[in-house]
């Protein structure tokens, strides 16, 4: 079980890391570039169009779908945690049995968690980019 739980918290961290490093990357090239002055200014890059809002703005983008992915994420946990708890009732005392209950409900938890800390991250990240 101990090994089961370092290969999931090794995953987790290296997906966490992955998602930071990609994030830092499509952001940060964004708001490096110089800020347009001029009044018919017209530039690639996040709202290209003089500032205006006509452009895309990537930061809120990026906060939908990982608020998105998050609810999803929370929904599959939820349903893991009812899973888990209807094979632990129906077990009938099989040690074996209640010990992948256990575990069905465990990773669950474990899942919510490193997703609720994937998208502090995440936002962490967005709002350092858009000061």
């Amino acid at each position: 079980m101990i090994q089961k739980l370092r290969t999931v918290l090794m995953a987790t961290g290296v997906a966490a890391l992955f998602g930071l490093v990609a994030t830092s990357v499509v952001v940060a090239p964004a708001y490096a570039a110089p800020a347009c002055t001029g009044t018919n200014c017209v530039s690639t890059g996040i709202n290209s169009v003089g500032n205006t809002g006509g452009g895309t703005n990537l930061p809120a983008i990026i906060k939908t779908i990982v608020n998105i992915l998050l609810f999803v994420i929370g929904a599959v946990a939820v349903i893991m945690i009812v899973v888990g708890g209807i094979k632990y009732v129906t077990s009938n005392g099989d040690s074996s049995a209640v010990t992948n209950a256990k575990n069905t409900i465990f990773y669950a938890v474990i899942g919510l968690i490193v997703a609720v800390m994937a998208y502090a991250i995440v936002n962490f990240v967005v709002t350092q980019f858009v000061k």
